[in-house]
């Protein structure tokens, strides 16, 4: 973008205008679709495509692991050519996917194997997404405000996590295979809305060349990579965790309580509102103490998380066990994610900042992707092991959050003294 276009996206004051801010929240909205609107409808996809629920997660995983693995391609590509021009054809190929999993559901005598490509056709898409916005706000936005403005980011995510399931019961009440159609009907309207409404930053005066790119990045692997693996697969556990839960308390409710799909929809929707309320409340209100919060905020979030999915082999009640996964699952999600997009995106500079987040993008939607299908294994051959295994790796990750993460490392010097030091190590 030429360097005189700045203007049109920023205020008189140099902050970025709020409908560039609006455009990218509506992306993180758009791409939570692709897992959390087919949750509460995965009992009814089983039964009328005749397959077993550990085998209809795969509808979770083929969406979320080529997303997790194109992540970081896309990141590096919107380093070189801008942010916008990623995000958009990504939109754009994401709800195709969804109208081709639609159609074949429709058309095809045998759609099962039609609905897996037009997944991954979205995952491919959604790889394209996020993680970009993500970037784009950092890009956008120096010191606290970085923080609310991811914080409003997190929050629509959450709000997508709220309204999915909600929209995926009632459309699914239509038919089982509506909600495949629901992707382009708003994925598309969202590509021209982020094309035409969100106005990126000047270039940088000058892109570094491909090879002094990679020495760069080779530059913050071996100072920075240890802190940054560390965080970011906080954001893989918690992530994994939660849809994990969602997904086993989804088929709980339905195998042995007996609920609706709609009903199902609408108490899943409580852990996620919870998730969605703190994160807004920790990226915006808590804004100027993020930075130096974010050394006990993540490790909390992490065994919060902990905590809701061993309550859930405490308790035979379907109202216990939302109880837990809300108050656990839900706040120590909500707690954690604000603080790692704070960390993860402020670890490298603006010219790196795309591939930076699109490597902790892939741990999120490879954490995704592993939830479902692990907590139905549980469901079909004993949970206790496998959710002791993972009570486990979420206390001892919040044990290296505190031990090993030197947070005052992955910050810039700008950002710690306008937030504040977060404390050595």
């Amino acid at each position: 973008m030429p360097a005189g276009k700045a203007e049109n996206s920023q205020t008189p004051k140099g902050r970025p205008h709020r409908a560039t801010l609006l455009a990218l929240c509506v992306v993180p909205f758009i791409m939570v679709l692709g897992n959390s609107l087919l949750i509460p409808v995965l009992p009814e996809l089983q039964k009328a495509l005749e397959v077993r629920l550990a085998r209809i997660g795969i509808l979770i995983t083929l969406f979320s692991v080529p997303a997790g693995l194109v992540i970081p391609f896309s990141g590096m590509l919107s380093d070189r050519v801008g942010r916008k021009a990623v995000m958009v054809p990504a939109l754009i190929l994401y709800g195709s996917g969804g109208i081709v999993a639609g159609l074949a559901s429709v058309l095809a005598p045998h759609p099962w194997p039609w609905i897996l490509a037009g997944r991954v056709l979205q995952g491919i898409g959604a790889g394209g997404t996020y993680q970009l916005a993500m970037a784009m706000a950092g890009d956008l936005y120096p010191g606290p405000d970085r923080s609310s403005a991811l914080g409003l980011l997190e929050a629509a995510n959450g709000l997508g996590k709220v309204v999915a399931p909600l929209a995926g019961a009632a459309v699914a009440l239509i038919t089982w295979y509506a909600p495949f159609f629901l992707y382009g009907l708003l994925a598309l309207p969202a590509a021209a809305l982020v094309w035409w409404g969100a106005k990126e930053p000047p270039e940088p005066p000058q892109r570094s060349s491909l090879g002094r790119y990679w020495q760069t990045l080779g530059s913050i692997g071996r100072k920075k990579g240890t802190s940054f693996l560390i965080t970011g697969f906080a954001g893989f556990f918690v992530l994994g965790n939660l849809f994990g839960s969602l997904s086993f308390v989804s088929d709980l409710l339905e195998r042995e309580h007996g609920l609706g799909v709609f009903t199902r929809g609408l108490l899943l929707a409580i852990p996620v509102l919870v998730m969605a309320i703190v994160a807004y409340t920790i990226g915006t209100a808590a804004q100027a103490h993020l930075v130096r919060w974010v050394r006990w905020t993540v490790p909390a979030g992490l065994l919060l998380s902990a905590a809701g999915l061993a309550a859930l082999l405490l308790f035979d009640s379907w109202g216990a066990r939302l109880a837990a996964v809300s108050a656990g699952v839900g706040l120590g999600t909500g707690l954690t994610l604000p603080s790692v997009n704070v960390l993860v995106t402020s670890t490298a500079s603006r010219t790196e900042r795309g591939i930076v987040t699109g490597i902790y993008g892939s741990m999120r939607f490879f954490g995704v992707a592993a939830g479902p299908p692990l907590f139905g294994l549980a469901s079909d051959h004993g949970r206790t092991a496998l959710l002791f295994l993972a009570v486990g790796l979420l206390v001892l990750l919040a044990w290296l959050q505190v031990v090993v993460v030197r947070h005052e490392v992955l910050l810039p010097p700008a950002l710690q003294q306008q937030g504040g030091q977060p404390g050595g190590h």
